[in-house]
This record gives C-alpha cells, sequence and structure tokens, in this order.
C-alpha cells in the first residue's frame, strides 16, 4: 500500500524557519511531480511547490525566495525549506505525488496526512 508521510512541522516565530520532510513508500513503480500543498483555515488548498521528476520547480508567487523545495528521487523523497517565515504561511501542509503503484497501469494522486506549520507574530 502506498503511502505519504509528512514530518517537519511545528510552532516558529515570524522570520524564522522551518524544513518538512515527505517520503513516499510502498509498492511503487515510478514517481512523477512531487510537491507541496498548504490549507489554512477557512481558506481552500492551495499549491505552495512543486518539483518534477525531472527537477523542475514551480513556486506559488508568496513564497518565492522564501522556500526552496528539492527532491531525492532514490529515497522518494521531498523537502521544503522554508525561510523567513510569516504569520500568512500558517497553515496545514500537504505532502503530493503523482505516482504508479505496482497493481495499477496508471499514475494516481496521493496525498499525505499534513502537518500544521503555525507561525506566531
Amino acid at each position: 500500500q502506498v503511502q505519504l508521510v509528512e514530518s517537519g512541522g511545528g510552532l516558529v516565530q515570524a522570520g524564522g524557519s522551518l524544513r518538512l520532510s515527505c517520503a513516499a513508500s510502498g509498492n511503487i513503480v515510478s514517481i512523477g511531480t512531487m510537491g507541496w500543498y498548504r490549507q489554512a483555515p477557512g481558506k481552500q488548498r492551495e499549491l505552495v511547490a512543486t518539483i518534477t521528476s525531472g527537477t523542475i520547480t514551480v513556486y506559488e508567487d508568496s513564497v518565492k525566495g522564501r522556500f526552496t523545495i528539492s527532491r531525492d528521487s532514490a529515497k522518494n523523497t521531498i523537502a521544503l525549506q522554508m525561510n523567513s517565515l510569516k504569520p500568512e504561511d500558517t497553515a496545514v501542509y500537504y505532502c503530493s505525488a503523482a505516482l504508479r503503484p505496482s497493481d495499477r497501469l496508471s499514475f494516481m494522486t496521493y496525498w499525505g496526512q499534513g502537518t500544521q506549520v503555525t507561525v506566531s507574530s
């Protein structure tokens, strides 16, 4: 069974840093684009950053220059380094991966359980 497990959330003061990690495990044939999304209370889930299997990255405008997404394809992991955090970055952060499990012929999108990031002012 495929799982995405996030870690690294927590409470930090404005201006501080956090690093989120996500590991994909299970019977996986191939992984395409992976990414981070976030959902603040009362708001829709939004894209934060994505990275392709060829390490092409896309960032949401408000995090450009502050967040960096990286990937270790050999370990099926991604990370999100978050610097200069702001109170408006407070949200539950979700890892996502488009991957092909061994029991299917097509790619599917999987989600982690989410990790809370809280930035105090």
